[in-house]
């Protein structure tokens, strides 16, 4: 039972999201899950990098299985999805900052592409429907 409202309203948040939102969603959490890990990396603290690059892998992980491969975009995004885990990966076995920083590099730059798409579409959408 949840009874935090800040869980509530994320709850509802993701429940009433389109998909490009939800996309979004996604990638804002990997961006701060990397964040967040390059910090414990960078403090030494390693529990918590290795926490927070594992929650980044899992979201990333998600959107590999959640491609449609219809797409011909699909095969390049799954192998770049799969680069980036593998960044995660070498930044926690080997506890350096470098490859979690060109992870993140990528996943910044994927989450501005989709923003704009998503702008595009709601827009399209809305010249449909006017």
């Amino acid at each position: 039972m949840i009874t935090s409202p800040y869980e509530k309203y994320r709850q509802s948040s993701v429940q009433t999201s389109t998909p490009g939102q939800l996309l979004l969603m996604l990638f804002d959490g990997a961006i701060r899950f990397v964040r967040t890990g390059m910090d414990g990396l960078q403090n030494q603290d390693i529990s918590k990098a290795n926490l927070n690059l594992g929650k980044a892998q899992t979201i990333i992980s998600e959107l590999i299985v959640t491609l449609d491969p219809s797409y011909e975009v699909s095969e390049g995004l799954a192998s770049l999805y799969e680069y980036t885990n593998h960044l995660l990966i070498q930044a926690n076995v080997k506890k350096d900052v470098q490859p979690a920083e060109e992870a993140l590099g990528y996943l910044v730059e994927l989450k501005e592409t989709f923003a704009q798409a998503v702008k595009l579409t709601a827009g399209n959408l809305e010249l449909s429907n006017g």
